[in-house]
This record gives structure tokens, C-alpha cells and sequence, in this order.
């Protein structure tokens, strides 16, 4: 199949729906019912790329660590900071393996915002 660049071959000159082949030689608009010949969409292809951040910014996900930022969604544990010595660290947990494995600990300083994981 040949790749191509132009991705407008597959839809309606009308009305911009998407078209859909009814027989090796005829596309269709499923939404304005025109037909056009489907010389030009047979044997073409389109590739695209979509990333994990594509999903999250779309969807309106942040990272785990990003979520630590407020207050409200950490705790505060009992343990000496590795950079600056603080007693008491900020930590939130959530499940990043399967289920039948332990979850992931997050850390944050509250005074020198150094950042940590505990699996």
C-alpha cells in the first residue's frame, strides 16, 4: 500500500465527512450521500503517531509527581529528607504495575521540594 502524506483523499469534497468504500470502485459520504470514484482512496494509506502526553493533555491527565503540588492530596509521613535533612516528608501513593503488586510512594520535601519514589 502506498503512505500518504495528504490525509484530504479520504474525505467528502461536499461536505468534509469521512468517506466509506460501498464497492471496489465507489466511495461514499455517510453523511451528504455523494459518490465519487475510489481510484484515489484503493491502495493508499494514512499513519499517525499519538503519544502517551497526546492522551493525557487531552483527557486532562497530569503526571503522579505533578499532582503532589497541593496540599490537599499529600500526607505527611515521619521520614528524614536525603537532601536537606527535613523529618517530615509529603507522600502520595498510586497503583503504575498491576494490580497483584505493591503501589508506588511519592515523596516531596515540604522544604526543598526534592522528589523521591518508593516501589
Amino acid at each position: 500500500m502506498a503512505y500518504s502524506q495528504a490525509r484530504d483523499f479520504m474525505f467528502c469534497n461536499l461536505c468534509g465527512a469521512m468517506l466509506s468504500l460501498v464497492s471496489p470502485k465507489i466511495a461514499e459520504c455517510s453523511l451528504c450521500r455523494s459518490k465519487t470514484s475510489a481510484k484515489g482512496i484503493v491502495g493508499r494509506e494514512i499513519g499517525y503517531t499519538l503519544t502517551v502526553e497526546d492522551i493525557r493533555r487531552d483527557l486532562g491527565i497530569s503526571h503522579a509527581a505533578e499532582e503532589m503540588t497541593t496540599k490537599e492530596s499529600a500526607a505527611l509521613i515521619k521520614q528524614t529528607c536525603k537532601s536537606c535533612g527535613n523529618a517530615e516528608l509529603e507522600y502520595t501513593t498510586r497503583q503504575m504495575r498491576s494490580a497483584d503488586e505493591g503501589q508506588t510512594v511519592f515523596l516531596v520535601c515540604p522544604k526543598c521540594k526534592a522528589r523521591d519514589t518508593e516501589n
